[in-house]
């Protein structure tokens, strides 16, 4: 049982990762698409979208953040000899889920706004600070559950 334990633990790990990397890996290829237009069109603004571009790929530092964790909590990283039970191996799961959830809708989400930020800096470069809030208010929900996953990670005994 010990097994299946830890085969759920290290699902939970791969479902951060995976989820949320995907989540970025879509966020910043959609935004990239609206910056490599506006870049063709104007060079001088590559600093300005490449930073709107950027902002997406947040969410898959997230899971990666959080997988690390749930690697070390269930010792695969760090050497420790831990016995995980089914139950615990669940729970990780279970806690791992947010970010990867979150991290997945967000990241393609914060992705399109970007996109739209993109077109603001196009027509008007002045309001780059201004097109930065939009795709940084979606931010807000991926650190949200980023939060939630550590915490629920760090705690579950093991």
């Amino acid at each position: 049982m010990s097994d299946l334990g830890m085969f759920f633990g290290l699902l939970g790990a791969a479902v951060a990762v995976l989820f949320a990397g995907a989540g970025s890996a879509l966020g910043v290829g959609i935004a990239g698409r609206a910056a490599a237009g506006v870049v063709t069109e104007d060079p001088s603004k590559f600093a300005q979208v490449l930073l709107l571009q950027l902002l997406p790929g947040t969410q898959g530092i997230y899971g990666l953040l959080v997988g690390f964790i749930t690697l070390s909590k269930i010792g695969l990283l760090g050497g420790g000899d831990v016995t995980v039970s089914l139950s615990t191996g669940l729970m990780i799961l279970a806690a791992c889920l947010p970010i990867g959830i979150v991290g997945l809708i967000s990241g393609k989400s914060q992705g399109q706004c970007s996109a739209a930020s993109i077109g603001i800096v196009a027509k008007r470069p002045e309001s780059f600070g201004q097109a930065m809030l939009f795709p940084a208010m979606v931010e807000t929900y991926a650190i949200l559950a980023l939060l939630i996953s550590i915490l629920a990670v760090s705690n579950i005994p093991v």
